[in-house]
């Protein structure tokens, strides 16, 4: 594991890079994002229907195969989900877009 995945790894997406407390709050619902340039971040999807869980997600990041593209996410069919909070189900990477 390289330094940059060390910072990522048990960070919420979205969260400053600067701010002393980047992780997890105890009372939300996250997706843990594996594979890919955000591997090891966790997506808050407290307040998603389970439709939206469903669609998966493309994130904004510089680390995508074009800088400011996005990194495409998605549940796998049939995985489990937890209910409540915590870490609810993963997001496997699926590639790149511009």
């Amino acid at each position: 594991m390289n330094g940059d995945e060390q910072l990522l790894r048990g960070r919420v997406y979205g969260c400053d890079h600067e701010d002393p407390n980047p992780g997890p709050l105890p009372h939300r619902t996250y997706a843990e994002l594996v594979g890919g340039p955000l591997d090891g971040l966790l997506l808050d999807i407290h307040d998603w229907r389970t439709e939206e869980v469903d669609d998966g997600v493309a994130l904004t990041t510089e680390l995508s195969k074009w800088p400011g593209g996005r990194a495409v996410y998605d549940p796998r069919p049939g995985e489990p989900r937890t209910p409540g909070p915590g870490v609810s189900c993963r997001f496997y990477y699926f590639g790149d877009m511009p």
